[in-house]
């Protein structure tokens, strides 16, 4: 999974999208796995870097992760793979 590569994301998680127009607002969890998935890290990495770095379990880390890639994928926001 790769986030396209013109896709703008600002420090203070503002992310726009050029082709589009469409501008969103990140909290700093989805501002980290958008920096992840913009250098080609893997969902296992991903995942480890996560669990390693906040209180949450797995479980839990799956069903927000994958929630949050398909809310990219409805946006086009990721490169069709």
């Amino acid at each position: 999974m790769k986030l396209k590569k013109n896709i703008a994301i600002s420090e203070s998680g503002f992310v726009f999208d050029p082709s589009s127009g469409d501008s969103f607002s990140l909290n700093p969890v989805a501002i980290e796995i958008m920096e992840y998935l913009k250098t080609d890290k893997a969902y296992e990495e991903i995942n480890q870097l996560i669990l390693e770095k906040y209180d949450v379990d797995q479980t839990t880390f799956e069903r927000y992760y994958y929630d949050f890639i398909n809310t990219l994928r409805q946006f086009d926001l990721l490169n069709n793979e």
